[in-house]
């Protein structure tokens, strides 16, 4: 079996074991597609839960975890970059690869062919906007296109950065990737509603009392500033808010708690528009556990579903 599946999901729906499990039933390999694993040190914040890769004492090969440095810039064009080396190279060895991840757009770029290429600085560019603010920069960049989230104006930086980007795109013809993966398999693994809330918040506890604080104070003394590592997703955010005594541990607990469940929202709603963009997601019960999923993977696979 070769080619490419994919399993994806919100947060703690137990998407990654389950990828493990078929991977190694199918011999192939893991290429995670999510947007802080890929860097190093960053463990208990970002759920790289290392034993759902062990299958039957193997260690199942997963490609695009720890390969960035903390504090450093991961565009979804060093995703696709890196997961067309890591697919190559798996396809290469005759391999089926399984994308797994809940970064919705990370996966949308895979499976809908995104256009995308390295865009250089433009330093002209940017000085002739060094006189303008940043509300007056936000509508030129709500001019290009609508925003659907802050992460483009969360700084000046990352909004010149991103004006920027769409300027590039509107003056030159940007490639299509060289794979289209639009027919290939894709699992979605979720549970109830109430059932996901318990999940979220006993995964929150259990990764509390797993060391997630001292590995944030331990990224800090490495040198990565708070207002850095608050971009690094809700639990950087709220876990250095705590260490730098912004809000106590109570409070840090609650608004975590309560930003992970809309976050879980956030990926459903994600998934959602990929599914009205064409992506055929073929949507399992997380009730039903990671062994019973695996096979209905495999049949679903072997019945000749376009792969």
């Amino acid at each position: 079996m070769t080619g490419l599946l994919t399993i994806l999901g919100p947060t703690a729906s137990g998407k990654t074991k389950l990828a493990a499990n078929v991977a190694y039933r199918v011999g192939g390999e893991v290429i995670s597609a999510d947007s802080r694993q890929v860097f190093r040190y960053m463990d208990i914040g970002t759920g790289k839960d290392r034993d759902d890769y062990i299958v039957d004492n193997v260690d199942v090969p997963v490609h695009l975890v720890d390969m960035a440095e903390p504090g450093t810039e991961f565009s979804v064009f060093n995703f696709i970059t890196a997961y067309n080396a890591a697919y190559l190279k798996i396809a290469a060895q005759g391999k089926t690869a399984v994308l797994c991840g809940g970064t919705g757009l990370y996966l949308d770029a895979v499976l809908r062919n995104y256009q995308l290429t390295e865009v250089p600085v433009n330093a002209e560019l940017r000085e002739t906007w060094a006189d303008r603010d940043d509300k007056e920069l936000t509508a030129m960049l709500c001019a290009y296109k609508p925003l659907h989230n802050i992460t483009d104006t969360v700084s000046r930086e990352r909004l010149l950065r991103a004006l920027e980007i769409e300027y590039f795109k509107t003056e030159n013809q940007v490639q299509p990737l060289s794979h289209d993966f639009s027919k290939t398999p894709v699992f979605g693994v979720r549970f109830e509603r109430l059932t996901e809330r318990e999940r979220i918040t006993l995964r929150l506890k259990s990764r509390l009392d797993a060391g997630m604080i001292d590995e944030v104070e331990a990224l800090i003394n490495r040198g990565i500033v708070p207002q850095r590592l608050k971009q690094y997703g809700l639990e950087y955010k709220y876990v250095t808010q705590y260490i730098t005594g912004e809000i106590d541990y109570q409070m840090m607990f609650r608004l975590l708690n309560t930003a992970i469940h809309q976050f879980a929202k956030r990926q459903m709603t994600w998934f959602r528009r990929m599914e009205r963009n064409g992506v055929r997601i073929i949507w399992l019960r997380g009730e039903d556990g990671w062994m019973k999923n695996t096979e209905t993977i495999l049949q679903c696979v072997d019945q000749a579903i376009n792969y």
